[in-house]
């Protein structure tokens, strides 16, 4: 069984839910924080050292990438293939920024 809405005293849903559809569609705003999404989506400025682990990250993927383009005839495959080089790169980077 879950919680009581988390609006309760002022919550008159008999609910056993924390997420309380009423008072949510009611423009209610759940207290919570997430540490992991305030992580997340927030500015991370570069701190000594990070930028140039960044451009040794991208340097790397875009060698790849020009390995790949050179090696593979034009398909979805390859395109998928230099997506996800990229999206390698963007996290490998994020890594770094989120968790130093």
């Amino acid at each position: 069984m879950g919680n009581k809405c988390w609006n309760y005293p002022e919550c008159k849903n008999e609910t056993n839910t924390e997420f309380c559809h009423d008072c949510l569609m009611n423009g209610c705003v759940k207290p919570y924080v997430n540490e992991q999404f305030e992580n997340n989506f927030r500015y991370h400025s570069p701190k000594d050292g990070q930028p140039e682990r960044y451009q040794l990250i991208r340097d790397k993927a875009k060698e790849l990438a020009y390995l790949i383009d050179g090696n593979c005839p034009n398909s979805r495959e390859k395109s998928l293939a230099i997506t996800n080089i990229e999206q390698a790169m963007m996290w490998a980077n994020a890594s770094i920024a989120r968790n130093e």
